[in-house]
């Protein structure tokens, strides 16, 4: 017995070791991708040489987290080429620890490493990558906006022709503003006026809205029935947004899906990669396992580059049928739920089938 935890624990330890060895070599490749395109967005800026070097920081944990369903099926691949090259597999088995029972110990370590993914990690790299777009954003050379959803609806601040509006809107869906309150600034935030409009057409950038009130501190009060207004927004824009959602935490996705309900904007995208979140345990624990099975049931490829090949080809045909089963639930011809699940039920019921007699591998 007291041999047998000996080995539970060798058998963690090991798989732990190769997981951050494959981690450490993917945070570098993450880094030098990543670290050439920040250095192209501020060639045109006179910024710190530091600059570019601590955005790729802030941004690297963010790409290792949607790389890590890889790095466990690759870590599983070295861990079996840790343990043959050593002849420990054949030890093993003569003290009672079978290939099902190494399969189960590595599948709890990886729940228990995705929990700690979903719990910790996340809301870490979310807040880095958080930072890494504000920042960003004061550099961008497009225009400089703001743009909130709370409680009180949809919020926008642009500057545009040298005027600064600011937009709040009750209701966002369809290229369709409605209940809009528009207050124009000059440079000194003096209000200039102020345009109170119940429905607005945002599909171009001349926006087309109906019912027009616009009061104007030292004229009348002007009433329209059509009206155009120029802005450097329209839907397209407004929309993508809000669409880097790794910018925010699993609390704060659930707080800006009720804000989105409120105004009436889409939840699918939300929903979506929440259940993306949700799904990661299991996934990883997927991902484990068919590293095994490729270990201990492909038996006619001897060379471990190979293998390693084989693995990774197999890393995206599942990256694909998640990413092609996600734009049926994205376009909501398929329920969120079943469009994220059920890539990892199909991969559930091809392990269950390879772990069918595995023990006489």
């Amino acid at each position: 017995m007291i041999f047998l935890k000996t080995y539970h624990s060798y058998l963690v330890r090991v798989f732990i070791n190769n997981f951050l060895m494959i981690s450490l070599v993917f945070i570098c490749l993450s880094f030098f991708l990543n670290i050439f395109e920040e250095i192209k967005f501020f060639e045109n800026l006179e910024v710190s040489f530091f600059i570019p070097i601590i955005l790729t920081l802030l941004n690297v944990p963010t790409i290792f987290f949607e790389l890590m369903p890889f790095i466990f099926l690759i870590s599983a691949i070295f861990f079996f080429i840790y343990i043959s090259d050593r002849n420990e597999l054949s030890i093993l088995k003569n003290n009672g620890i079978d290939n099902l029972k190494i399969v189960i110990i590595l599948s709890l370590t990886s729940i228990v490493l995705g929990l700690f993914v979903i719990s910790i990690y996340y809301t870490i790299s979310s807040n880095l990558k958080n930072t890494y777009l504000n920042y960003k954003n004061k550099h961008s050379s497009e225009n400089e906006y703001l743009a909130v959803v709370n409680e009180n609806g949809l919020w926008l601040k642009e500057d545009f022709g040298g005027y600064i509006n600011i937009i709040n809107a009750k209701t966002f869906k369809n290229n369709i503003l409605k209940n809009i309150t528009i207050t124009k600034l000059d440079t000194k935030y003096q209000t200039i006026e102020t345009i109170i409009s119940k429905k607005a057409n945002i599909q171009n950038k001349k926006w087309q809205m109906e019912n027009v009130k616009i009061i104007n501190p030292s004229d009348k009060e002007k009433n329209y029935t059509k009206y155009d207004f120029g802005s450097n927004f329209n839907g397209e824009i407004v929309s993508n947004l809000f669409s880097n959602l790794n910018s925010l935490n699993i609390l704060q996705l659930h707080n800006q899906m009720k804000n989105y309900e409120n105004i009436g904007y889409s939840t699918t995208d939300i929903k979506h990669h929440l259940n993306k979140i949700y799904t990661l345990p299991l996934y990883f624990v997927l991902m484990t396992i068919i590293g095994c099975l490729l270990m201990l049931r492909v038996k006619f490829l001897n060379s471990k580059f190979f293998m390693l090949v084989i693995g990774v080809f197999i890393s995206v045909l599942i990256y694909y049928l998640n990413f092609f089963l996600s734009l049926f639930g994205l376009n909501e011809t398929l329920p969120i739920e079943i469009s994220v699940w059920l890539p990892q039920l199909l991969l559930v019921l091809v392990i269950f089938l390879g772990l069918i007699r595995i023990n006489e591998k």
